[in-house]
């Protein structure tokens, strides 16, 4: 297997220059085992020991990895761009839900589910991975008028790309191939019932991936894709259909959270007040400009969203520091009491 063909470039190269280890790149984990993609052929190898009590760089779909002796994974190699969100509940930290993505693709379906404070999310996601976000509207064959919804995604977009297509009929689905070349790599994002399966299914041009009727209520769909999978494209490329989430919470900084806002931040630049919050303070050009109200709150929300995650993380943190300092203090007791 050609590992240029499959996203092997320098940045990776340069990492195991002198290392004995064979580098191979994950295309699916299921039950614990890593399907890798290496110049030996497709294997199928757990973690290391190591590796699993380390825990803090656990491979994921898109990783290159490093193999000791076609046998187990014994390290993640650097991330040139990753996919991330907060763990869903209550626990802090961060789930990385793929790696070495070049172009995110985000699917909305133009039914009952389109809804665009989910797009801005997914922005959001998409510009703190540093992969090239596009806005795909799937299912226009189930809308009145797509031409409004295309516009509305311009805006939201800020200069991303959007794309209107139908996976069922075939319309437009040449023009994400159109936006990759050989050997890059992207992924589908959206949720559940939006079609991200039935794209890959059309793309690849064969019924690969289990596709679910969606629910009339709200046009959702359930968990039918239940695992993150790497597929080979026709034209060279790679696709990785990722499950639906049911939470979009960011795992990022405020000003980072709000980087989709293009509008928002250009209506700015003429407030009259540099600290302007935009939220009714006079002279405020974005409150008194032609910005959508659901928009604004939108933005306000993931900024405080944002600020709230950064205060919890420096809480944890100086925990977790005290923690460590003690540890050595135990550690320093008990030797000079020897």
């Amino acid at each position: 297997m050609n590992l240029q063909q499959i996203g092997w470039n320098n940045f990776f190269a340069d990492q195991c220059a002198d290392s004995p280890f064979l580098p191979g790149r994950v295309a699916l984990v299921r039950r614990g085992f890593f399907t890798l993609w290496t110049e030996a052929g497709e294997l199928a190898l757990p973690a290391s020991a190591r590796l699993r009590r380390v825990g803090d760089d656990w491979p994921c779909i898109g990783d290159w990895v490093l193999i000791r002796e076609t046998s187990a994974i014994v390290s993640v190699l650097a991330r040139r761009t990753k996919l991330s969100r907060k763990q869903p509940g209550s626990q802090l930290g961060e789930q990385i839900l793929a790696a070495n993505i070049d172009v995110l693709f985000i699917v909305s379906g133009l039914d009952l589910d389109y809804n665009p404070r989910r797009l801005e999310r997914y922005l959001s996601l998409a510009n703190e991975s540093g992969a090239r976000p596009v806005l795909v509207l799937n299912k226009t064959d189930l809308c009145d008028d797509p031409t409004r919804k295309v516009m509305e995604a311009r805006i939201i977009g800020s200069g991303a790309l959007v794309l209107a297509i139908s996976a069922t009929e075939g319309w437009g689905i040449s023009d994400l191939a159109d936006c990759m070349e050989p050997g890059n790599t992207a992924a589908l994002i959206g949720s559940s019932g939006a079609g991200k399966s039935t794209i890959v299914n059309t793309l690849l041009g064969e019924h690969r991936q289990r596709t679910q009727h969606v629910r009339d209520a709200d046009s959702r769909g359930q968990h039918t894709t239940t695992q993150r999978e790497l597929f080979k494209m026709p034209g060279g490329w790679l696709l990785m259909d990722l499950p639906g989430l049911r939470e979009v919470q960011l795992w990022t900084d405020p000003e980072q959270a709000t980087s989709s806002f293009r509008d928002i931040a250009e209506s700015a630049q003429y407030c009259r007040f540099r600290d302007c919050a935009h939220d009714g303070e006079p002279g405020c050009a974005v409150y008194a400009g032609n910005i959508d109200q659901g928009r604004l709150r939108s933005y306000h929300k993931l900024q405080h969203e944002a600020a709230h995650l950064a205060r919890q993380r420096d809480i944890y943190a100086a925990l977790k520091e005290k923690k460590r300092i003690k540890a050595i203090e135990r550690s320093m007791r008990a030797r000079l009491e020897k």
